[in-house]
Parts: structure tokens; sequence; C-alpha cells
């Protein structure tokens, strides 16, 4: 993060970070920690619960806790696809 990084206005933003919601989440991550040096990365998941300072979604892998000033952009996702069963075996 930046020193201006404080500065952004952030009140009020992506209002329907609530729970229950399905989301993926941009956010920054530390270039020289990521394996390939990334600097953002993606959480795709339902949201478990919120607060002034991080956003906490259930993924695949499991709980993530991302701190709601490394958010680079949030969108609401449609629930995931119905898995269709393959043809009957012979």
């Amino acid at each position: 993060m930046t020193e201006h990084d404080d500065d952004r206005v952030r009140a009020g933003w992506a209002p329907f970070l609530q729970d229950g919601r399905r989301v993926v989440l941009r956010y920054a991550i530390d270039r020289e920690a990521s394996p390939h040096g990334e600097s953002m990365s993606d959480a795709l998941g339902t949201i478990l619960s919120t607060d002034e300072q991080s956003v906490q979604v259930m993924t695949k892998r499991g709980v993530m806790t991302v701190p709601r000033a490394l958010i680079i952009a949030a969108k609401e996702v449609p629930p995931p696809p119905v898995r269709r069963r393959g043809p009957a075996a012979p």
C-alpha cells in the first residue's frame, strides 16, 4: 500500500457486500511474496461476514479474509452452474 491509500474514500463502497451473497473480489497482494510475481488475486465465493476492516469469503479452498483496503474491485455473481450428469454407462 502506498501512503495515499488511507485517503481513498471508501464509505458506502460496494453495498452489496453482505453476508450470504456470492461475489468475486479482486484484491492487491504483495508482488514479491507471490509465486509468479502477480500483483492481484481473486476470491470467488460466498460472504460469511463483513465489517469495516475486512470481508470473509468461503471459497472452494476454504475461508479467506480480505482486508477492505486491499479490495480493488468487487462484483456479485450468480450461483455456480448445476453439474449435469453424463450419459448412462453401457
